[in-house]
């Protein structure tokens, strides 16, 4: 053998310069990961970038009262967003069906306080933006819990939900304890009217809210009230436990008016008279009010005992035909079978208005009946030509015997 080394082997191949090969890929592998490493140049970039985060933060401060996670916060002033070094430009108040609470921004949008009180028992949620002077925003949340009342009213109104009503039917309220909040407990209730009328509110003492028009209602008139009593404090330390709305409409108009001197009713319907009938009143003494009354209660037979009105021993009828609610003291419009020839010639009642009948009250063609099956509850019935005074606005739903400028007072 001549020493030479075997075709395609290799002692070590070298590059030009004396370098070899492997040297050449490390130094290369070495650049890459420098390159790829972030040096200190890169760091100064981004604490410039962090500077630059830092000052573009808002200035404004949102402040929400109550505190978050407060409970048994009071239902009626509590409650109220405020910002300062900046404005607010949104407040959203919800409770846990995401409805949302109404309220005002005043003070050049320094505060928001609700338009109306809290639901008792409940959990809210805030959510308040302020923007500064840049209109950078700050944001701020909350959620607190309304206390539990250990005492609490409700409103027994009249007339019913879905009801269909004469045009004299006032929506009343009457309260199961005696209100010394009164403007807070009305503030609560409000009425929506299709078409639209103006409704106004009178108290009757301090346990009854009554409201109507300034004139009978229109016929067709569509009436939606919203009872929002759920947490409103009526009196101190007592609180409303309702929450609910009540929709009625007006129905045709009926208005009858009673002449006690002539003994006689006119019926009219939608201002055209449909019947004349013949009636007996109060007798001298027993005088029936005169005045705009308002059918409130309705019964086929009723019983009527004089000594429910302070006439003990005076009558006791069990079976009172078509009997006919005119006033919270006693006086109706019914049917009398026991009233001989008194209808349409002299007055020989205890103060009602008595229309002929019959005894069980079964014929339907004689005058109580007629006039019992063509009423509804809120129609209304004015005497008038009697000796008595005038029916007081509180003595039934007869509130139309006071003057708009003094029911609106």
């Amino acid at each position: 053998m001549n020493g030479r080394p075997i075709s395609g082997a290799s002692t070590g191949a070298r590059g030009r310069g004396g370098k070899s090969f492997s040297a050449l890929i490390l130094g290369a592998l070495l650049l890459t990961v420098t390159a790829c490493g972030g040096g200190g140049g890169d760091g100064d970039a981004k604490d410039k970038d962090s500077g630059k985060a830092a000052a573009k933060q808002s200035q404004a401060v949102v402040t929400i009262a109550p505190k978050d996670g407060a409970k048994g916060v009071d239902t009626g002033g509590a409650l109220k967003v405020t910002a300062a070094k900046g404005t607010l430009s949104q407040v959203r108040v919800e409770d846990p069906k995401g409805r949302e609470i109404a309220g005002t921004i005043t003070g050049g949008g320094a505060s928001w306080t609700p338009s109306t009180h809290l639901a008792a028992a409940t959990t809210y949620k805030v959510h308040a933006v302020a923007k500064d002077a840049s209109g950078l925003a700050a944001t701020a949340d909350s959620s607190f819990t309304t206390l539990t009342p250990k005492n609490t009213f409700v409103g027994v109104y009249t007339p019913d939900n879905g009801s269909t009503v004469g045009v004299g039917m006032p929506f009343s309220v009457r309260f199961s304890r005696g209100i010394t909040h009164p403007a807070d407990v009305e503030k609560a209730i409000t009425i929506k009217t299709e078409p639209a009328v103006e409704v106004r509110g009178h108290w009757f003492g301090n346990d009854r809210l009554d409201f109507r028009p300034e004139d009978y209602w229109k016929p067709g008139t569509k009436v939606t009230v919203n009872l929002n009593l759920d947490g409103v404090e009526g009196r101190p330390g007592v609180y409303g436990e309702q929450a609910r709305t009540v929709s009625f409409t007006i129905g045709r108009s009926q208005v009858s008016t009673v002449d006690a001197k002539a003994h006689t009713m006119v019926v009219k319907q939608d201002g055209k008279v449909v019947k004349t009938l013949a009636v007996t009143t109060g007798k001298p003494g027993y005088d029936t009010w005169n005045g705009q009354m308002v059918i409130s209660e309705r019964q086929v037979v009723t019983r009527m005992n004089g000594e429910t009105v302070g006439y003990g021993g005076e009558y006791d009828i069990k079976d009172v035909p078509h009997a006919q609610r005119l006033t919270d003291s006693g006086t109706f419009i019914h049917g009398n079978y026991w009233g001989g020839d008194a209808f349409g010639n002299y007055n020989a009642s205890h103060g009602c208005v008595g229309l002929r009948d019959v005894k069980g009250g079964y014929d339907s063609s004689v005058a109580a009946a007629w006039f019992y099956n063509h009423s509804m509850l809120g129609d209304v019935v004015i005497v008038k030509n009697s000796h008595d005074a005038t029916v007081a606005p509180d003595n039934g739903l007869n509130g139309w015997n006071m003057p708009w400028d003094q029911w609106i007072k």
